[in-house]
Order: structure tokens, then C-alpha cells, then sequence
């Protein structure tokens, strides 16, 4: 068995221009501090980590990974999920989703698209130019205004946007499996991939390719009431990135599972910072240790009542407290016998 690297940190909720969280230095001095020991980085517009550079540049990439070394930390991953929210965006979503794009391409769907692509492609080289072996992003979605079956789906609709979700991805996962890269897709509402369910349609399509992957986030599947225990012991062999974010649902006489429109405060379905919800992430750590997951523990904050820099205070001593440092031994060894084959047969009564 494997034991999990971390704690980490994603740091796109706390990125803004106010110090440290304005430069990748000082706010990779700020989370060393807190006891993280790798970032998860964000990628493209806005962000600390120019993907046209990363691409073309070593020396680009080693000041980045150099930049976090000083502090002792490691870069865990890098995150395209905005960029890859663009590979496939219905129309509904159009003005919503323009802004994740680069300016230029805004207001154009296809051109959209298309620069999401590239910026996928650059992600797969830039994450083998910094030594990692994952990269993390969403599917996009084409069917999720059909979510619910009313009013009732035509016949092949669903089919139809899976064959081109398939479409769109099965280039891009071929972009990564030559740099050597797995592409971990967030399970994710909003996502045309959101379960296990989803993601086996998806995998099918693209002929269960290799470096299709999954980031395991258990706090989507409680809002879901997904057994998000049993998830693991189906999709382990997939399952490459992990983000620790906890979620309560305590649905009541008003509402439920869709919230009724109502603010992420007010909803029956909430994520919170760790330890505040109800996610059993002792057994989460037990079962990815069970099966030999060897990737990053990271911290994504997200939580409607705490403060972010007290969710990144009080995180990484949690998820530092969950990890297991499994055993290099049975509990029961001092208690083995020799092998022997003869003595074997006879304990069986079958010797001669």
C-alpha cells in the first residue's frame, strides 16, 4: 500500500489582488506556513500559470516549480476546470460562460471552444515540462439543461450530446496520453460527467481510453446522496485527484435536493470547511489507502458560513491528521509460521 501526499491546496478560491494572496510567492510563503506542502494551480487568464509559456518554456516551468521549492511545496497539479467547462457549453450557458474565456474569443461560441482546446492541449505539455503525471479539469456539459425528464427527452437527445462530448474530448485525451499525462475530470453538477453513471457513458464512448480519469470530490456526491463510499470501490482504478471538501444535506419540510433557487447559505444542500459537514472522511482515507492511491489530499475550500483563510487554517492539519501512513507488515505477523509444504499437506490431512 501507498501512502497520500499532502496536505495540498487549490488555490483558485483564494487568489485576488489583495496581499499574499496577489503573487504565486507570497502565496506560497502564506500556505507553507499553514503546514500545506503543494499547490494545485490554476491555469490560464487571471492566473499565476501562463499556459502558452508553460508549454513552450522549461526554464518558464522550472521558475514556477522553483518559486513553490523555496517554500517547500510542490505543485500538485494544474486545473483547467474553466477552460475545460468551455469545451462544451450549451446555448442557455453562453453569456454566463463568456467570461471564463480569453476576451477575444467572447460573444463566439465556436472560436470559444476552440481556444478551450488549445488551452487543454497546452495544459498536457505544461504538466510534463513540470514533472507531473495528472491534470485536473471539468467535461462541459450539452445535456444538463435536460437533466430532469421533463418535459419528456426525444429519443437519442442524451446519445446525441455524449457522442459529441466523446467527440471533443477523445483528441484532447489523446494530446495527453502522448505527454504521458492522466486527465482526472471532476465529477461535478453543472457537468455532463456528475456520476458514475455519467462517466461510464462517456468512457465507453471514448473507448474506455487509458488516461480518462476521474478527481474524486465526495462533498458532490453527499449533495447528490451518492454512496460516496462505494464510488471508491467501483472507480479506484480511475480515480487519480482527490479533493477534500466536506458537505452537509439536511433536507427539511420546504426543500430538498434542488434548493428551491436559494442561496448556497440557505439551501438544504451546502459544502462547508472540513469538519463541519457530514462527510466520513475517515473512512475516505482508509479506502483510497486500501487501494494504493498514491496522489495528493487537496484542499478545495468552499463553504457558505466559514471564512476562506480559517477553512485553509483549520485544512491542512485536518487532512495532516487523516492520512494514513500504512503499514509495512500484517498486525499478526509475529504470529507466522514458516511455510512449509509437507507440514501444509499434512494439516490438511492429505499426507501420505
Amino acid at each position: 500500500m501507498k501512502t497520500l501526499k499532502g496536505p495540498g491546496l487549490f488555490i483558485a478560491q483564494f487568489v485576488n489582488e489583495t496581499p499574499p494572496f496577489d503573487r504565486l510567492d507570497s502565496i506560497a510563503r502564506w500556505a507553507a506556513e499553514l503546514g500545506y506542502k503543494g499547490l494545485q494551480l490554476p491555469t490560464g487568464p487571471g492566473s499565476f500559470v501562463d499556459l502558452e509559456q508553460a508549454a513552450g518554456s522549461q526554464d518558464y516551468c522550472d521558475e514556477i516549480t522553483g518559486t513553490l521549492a523555496a517554500h517547500g511545496l510542490a505543485v500538485t497539479e494544474l486545473s483547467t476546470h474553466l477552460q475545460g467547462q468551455l469545451i462544451a457549453v450549451h446555448p442557455a450557458y453562453d453569456p454566463l460562460f463568456d467570461s471564463f474565456a480569453a476576451p477575444e474569443v467572447r460573444g463566439n461560441p465556436v472560436a470559444r471552444t476552440e481556444w478551450a482546446a488549445r488551452q487543454l492541449k497546452l495544459a498536457a505539455k505544461a504538466s510534463r515540462r513540470m514533472g507531473l503525471d495528472v491534470h485536473v479539469t471539468f467535461s462541459g456539459a450539452l445535456a444538463w439543461p435536460y437533466i430532469y425528464p421533463w418535459p419528456q427527452r426525444p429519443a437519442g437527445l442524451v446519445e446525441e450530446a455524449f457522442a459529441e462530448l466523446a467527440r471533443r474530448w477523445q483528441p484532447l485525451l489523446d494530446c495527453f496520453a502522448d505527454e504521458g499525462v492522466d486527465l482526472a475530470f471532476e465529477l461535478h453538477p453543472g457537468e455532463d460527467l456528475h456520476d458514475g453513471v455519467t462517466f461510464d457513458r462517456f468512457l465507453d464512448l471514448v473507448g474506455g481510453h487509458p488516461r480518462a480519469a476521474i478527481l474524486f470530490d465526495p462533498s458532490h456526491f453527499q449533495l447528490q446522496q451518492l454512496d460516496y463510499l462505494s464510488f471508491i470501490d467501483h472507480y479506484h482504478d480511475r480515480i487519480r485527484a482527490f479533493h477534500v471538501k466536506d458537505a452537509e444535506f439536511r433536507p427539511n419540510g420546504r426543500s430538498g435536493t434542488y434548493g428551491g433557487y436559494q442561496s448556497w447559505v440557505d439551501r438544504p444542500g451546502r459544502f462547508r470547511s472540513l469538519g463541519d459537514g457530514q462527510i466520513d472522511f475517515r473512512a475516505i482515507f482508509s479506502k483510497l489507502a486500501q487501494y494504493d492511491f498514491a496522489g495528493w489530499a487537496v484542499l478545495e475550500w468552499e463553504c457558505a458560513i466559514k471564512h476562506p483563510e480559517q477553512g485553509a487554517r483549520e485544512g491542512a492539519p485536518f487532512i495532516a491528521d487523516h492520512i494514513i501512513c500504512v503499514t509495512d507488515r500484517a498486525f499478526d505477523d509475529f504470529a507466522a509460521a514458516q511455510s512449509d509444504a509437507a507440514r501444509n499437506r499434512k494439516l490438511l490431512g492429505l499426507a501420505e
